[in-house]
């Protein structure tokens, strides 16, 4: 069972917390975290991307010129992939990316990267994150206090706004409630820090 150092806002341990195995111990599967991954991108395409065929281009209604007689190629229609204005040969239409991965793969592929991360050092876990006021750079501050290496992706639980207001701002911090944990954010952060909270949260969302 892992275990692992509980921070205070200025580094000092204030006490331990044992990981679960299941969680943060598991072997790291990299082709099921690619799976989800995958499909995670997959699901943020919107899919609006349209062009228009030559039935549906205004105009082209009259044939340009009769069919014989001109010494011009035949031509039925302004609108044919052809001419300049016309339709789209086999362009893209809007269509649904969205790829279906069963709950045990998710959890499995969370796992797996939550346990890749504590194996390399990477996660630190704090008591809170608490701020007496709305301030960028004292979020800043608590962070490269605890050790935080950038990008950090920060998991927290309730009563975390003003820290969660206080980082929005920042291109290299990401904050995320417990329930928004994903495979993509875990795999493109340098450094996860977790409130003790938002670690038995975690626990409880991948145990059951």
């Amino acid at each position: 069972m892992p275990k692992i150092e509980v921070l205070d806002k200025a580094k000092k341990v204030v006490g331990e917390l044992f990981l679960s195995d299941k969680v943060f111990g598991a072997d790291v599967n990299a082709p099921v975290m690619h799976q989800v991954v995958v499909a995670q991108m997959a699901n943020r395409r919107r899919g609006t991307q349209s062009t228009k065929t030559k039935a549906e281009v205004r105009g082209g209604g009259k044939k340009p010129w009769k069919q014989k007689g001109t010494g011009r190629a035949r031509s039925g229609s302004t609108r044919s992939p052809l001419w300049r204005g016309g339709g789209v040969s086999h362009g893209p239409k809007p269509r649904d990316y969205s790829q279906s991965v069963p709950k045990k793969v998710r959890k499995i592929a969370m796992a797996s990267a939550l346990s890749g991360i504590v194996a390399e050092g990477r996660l630190r876990v704090v008591d809170s994150l608490d701020m007496a006021e709305i301030k960028t750079k004292t979020a800043l501050e608590m962070l490269k206090n605890i050790g935080a290496t950038f990008p950090v992706l920060v998991v927290h639980g309730a009563g975390c706004e003003k820290f969660t207001r206080s980082a929005r701002n920042v291109p290299d911090v990401r904050t995320l409630p417990v329930e928004g944990v994903n495979v993509y954010d875990l795999l493109n952060c340098q450094m996860l820090v977790c409130t003790k909270a938002a670690v038995e949260g975690i626990e409880k969302r991948l145990e059951k």
